[in-house]
């Protein structure tokens, strides 16, 4: 059986994202090069951030088509994660709210990859 385990965001510059992610995420990259960085997250997946410039075969488009899903449980967890995520300035593009699936949120990255935050399917 084949496990996707890595999920890749084209960026403008990884040394220029590595930063918010080192933040957001709490550690330093596993992997770092001028053109792939890669960060370890707990669940045994890894986030690569690939210049944009050196992707091959090139992207036939770019924009928001997906994004990375944080899903954080507890009582008031989510709430919790917008609050601490606003206050160090993130950028909002969908505030607190609840939808179907429960209370949510949309912060983007420097490149304007969207980052939701929600609570596990219960």
């Amino acid at each position: 059986m084949t496990n996707p385990n890595l999920i890749i965001f084209y960026v403008k510059d990884p040394a220029e994202s590595t930063p918010f992610y080192r933040d957001l995420l709490g550690h330093e990259p596993a992997f770092a090069s001028p053109n792939f960085v890669a960060f370890s997250l707990n669940n045994g997946f890894s986030l690569g951030l690939w210049r944009r410039s050196s992707v091959e075969p090139q992207p036939s488009a770019i924009g928001n088509r997906g994004e990375l899903g944080f899903m954080v449980e507890g009582a008031g967890a989510v709430e919790q994660h917008y609050k601490d995520w606003k206050a160090r300035g993130l950028p909002i593009a969908q505030e607190l709210t609840t939808m179907d699936f429960g209370p949510t949120f949309v912060v983007l990255d420097p490149d304007g990859h969207r980052l939701r935050v929600c609570e596990p399917d219960k």
